[in-house]
């Protein structure tokens, strides 16, 4: 028998979650991004709920050729770009689109030779300094870009590293209009955190990531309270054991618990081999059987214990949500000191996925 530990991805929420993205930005087009296997979803998992997108963002070539084999025949964007010349053959055939952010990409764009034009997301750096050319030294990558003989439509596109605090966006914007004033063509800026809140910066195309998956881009459950996103992913499991502890007693690695009463204990089929982190405290929230309660002692590598104090009725058998509908992945991300997209992306390979 199977540990009862798994994950399961919910489509509609992921289509509801699309459709909450186009409400906010109703005059883009949308790369719905899924890099990262689809956040931790799952390609082929997300790609029936996603379908509706206008085209698909992501890193890895192989995912892109998952993609096209699926059934997918829209854009698919290559958000990193590519990074040596034979790559430019796979993009060739499986009509990628890609970003280009430096000399070298170009470089190897003006060697390469394509059965068909190429269609491009020029980077600017706007002040994120990851990827991308400075606002000085964009209309010259520009000028260099349209005279290659195999690029076809040129997308201008930048980052924002503070869409979603006090810092915004403004000095971003003003980059970017700067490095692009008489520069022709699409414009795609906007990441999840400003699609929700920098209508100003919407433009031609979006990016939405995270929101697509039901998580906030500041990691506050509160700030996305009342959008409608719903959760993606259940990560769920039961109750194994149950230990009623005294006063005086520890639990788990390390004894950082010690019960001040006696307490009855939940053991739990999950630990942090099935990336549930290590580092979540004392206090971090679970549901058992509907009702909230909270880790207590250590995380080890295939258990984790809850007290089960404020649900007296559970036992071996009952179950457990880790996150989910009822229990933000974002809240769980705060007490163990992360953002949701690190448990998305988290889930190990022995945990069973499913979707619905």
């Amino acid at each position: 028998m199977p540990r009862p530990l798994s994950a399961t991805i919910h489509t509609a929420a992921l289509a509801n979650n699309l459709a909450v993205a186009r409400k906010f930005a109703p005059k883009s087009r949308i790369w719905a991004v899924v890099k990262a296997n689809a956040y931790g979803h799952g390609l082929a998992r997300a790609f029936p709920g996603l379908r509706a997108t206008d085209g698909f963002g992501l890193l890895d070539l192989e995912e892109a050729a998952k993609l096209r084999e699926l059934g997918w025949a829209g854009p698919i964007l290559l958000l990193e770009g590519f990074f040596r010349p034979t790559d430019i053959d796979v993009i060739d055939r499986y009509s990628l689109t890609t970003a280009v952010h430096c000399d070298e990409q170009l470089r190897m764009l003006e060697m390469a030779r394509l059965s068909k034009p190429v269609n491009i997301q020029l980077k600017m750096n706007s002040g994120m300094n990851r990827l991308g050319y400075t606002p000085e030294k964009f209309r010259v990558a520009w000028e260099r870009a349209r005279a290659v003989q195999g690029v076809g439509q040129i997308t201008l596109m930048t980052h924002f590293p503070d869409a979603d605090g006090p810092c915004g966006i403004a000095h971003q914007l003003e980059a970017f209009e700067r490095g692009t004033e008489g520069i022709a063509g699409a414009c795609s800026l906007s990441n999840s955190a400003a699609v929700l809140w920098h209508p100003d910066a919407h433009f031609d195309w979006v990016r939405p990531g995270i929101i697509l998956y039901g998580a906030s881009p500041s990691g506050k459950t509160a700030d996305i309270a009342d959008i409608g996103l719903k959760s993606a992913m259940t990560l769920a499991s039961e109750i194994i054991a149950v230990q009623t502890v005294e006063t005086g007693q520890s639990i788990g690695y390390g004894s950082t618990y010690v019960a001040a009463k006696p307490t009855k204990i939940g053991v739990v089929a999950c630990g942090y081999a099935d990336g549930y982190p290590r580092v979540a405290s004392e206090g971090t929230p679970v549901i058992v059987e509907g009702v909230r309660t909270q880790l207590v002692g250590r995380v080890s590598m295939d258990m984790l214990t809850v007290d089960l104090t404020p649900c007296p009725g559970a036992g071996i058998g009952s179950r457990i949500e880790l996150w989910g509908a009822n229990l933000a992945i974002d809240e769980v991300a705060s007490s163990c000191g992360t953002i949701g997209y690190e448990l998305m992306c988290a889930i190990a390979q022995r945990v069973p996925v499913c979707a619905e």
